[in-house]
């Protein structure tokens, strides 16, 4: 079957109001920016976002949290982007602050059908007692907080240990980046830029993947895919500049001697 779709925007044209996405990347690391940008064009809004942090103010997520298209996100990392912090402050953003590790882990299971896991990160603090803002009022009072999750002893005697559940997260969307991919939607990713890339692509729906060189089926080794085509439904093709055009999230110089 061929996956190839014209172009990214044919790619996010039924994503809707109120729709779920997980998103691929690390930082700006891997992120899927043409179909960012082809969604931000797109209009939807009331978006509920997966994804391990949200961009920076001009780039990536960002851009859709800028012009108020995003409702809730699902997050382990947020402190690159000031505007991030002022509408979770100021309670027009609802945030679910989770640990990374644990985040992989849903949406890992959520893509093999596993509902829920057990897991130690988290256990006496407010990600399994409750209690973490998730939402503010305008006030600056809380206006809605997590739960408490369940909790259990794993062990025997003095060895046995708590854990806290934590339930599998799936997506209707799934916008992901990849350095090659074939026409059948198997992918390949580049090094780091791996990153959430697959594990988002697990638990979504519908799978949209931006690929920056796009080879016919067979081209790529059943031993190098990375993740296999059954996990994709759509792929777009980048053009040269679009596939170049990746951004730093923060770099660091100094002058070296002689300079």
């Amino acid at each position: 079957m061929d996956k190839v779709v014209a172009s990214a925007a044919e790619a996010v044209a039924d994503i809707g109001d109120g729709s779920s996405l997980a998103v691929g990347g690390f930082g700006l690391c891997g992120i899927p920016s043409v179909l960012i940008a082809a969604l931000h064009e797109q209009g939807a809004k009331d978006l509920d976002v997966v994804s391990n942090n949200c961009g920076v103010d001009d780039w990536g997520l960002g851009v859709l949290l800028r012009d108020g298209r995003l409702r809730t996100v699902i997050a382990s990392y947020v402190g690159e982007n000031k505007e991030f912090a002022r509408q979770y402050l100021e309670g027009e953003l609802e945030v679910h602050l989770t640990p990374q590790g644990t985040l992989a882990e849903k949406l890992r299971a959520g893509g093999a059908g596993i509902p829920a896991f057990y897991t130690a990160t988290g256990v006496g603090t407010q990600v399994a007692d409750g209690g973490m803002p998730w939402k503010y009022a305008a006030d600056g009072s809380v206006k809605k907080a997590s739960p408490a999750k369940e909790t259990r002893a794993f062990g025997d005697g003095d060895g046995a240990k708590p854990y806290v559940l934590e339930e599998a997260i799936t997506t209707d969307f799934a916008l992901v980046r990849a350095a090659k991919g074939d026409r059948h939607g198997n992918l390949v990713f580049n090094l780091s830029a791996r990153n959430f890339n697959p594990l988002c692509a697990m638990a979504g729906r519908v799978v949209v993947a931006e690929v920056e060189q796009l080879v016919e089926p067979g081209d790529i080794h059943p031993d190098d895919v990375h993740l296999p085509g059954i996990y994709v439904q759509r792929v777009v093709e980048l053009t040269s500049e679009q596939a170049d055009d990746k951004r730093i999230e923060k770099r660091t110089t100094r002058e070296t001697e002689g300079d």
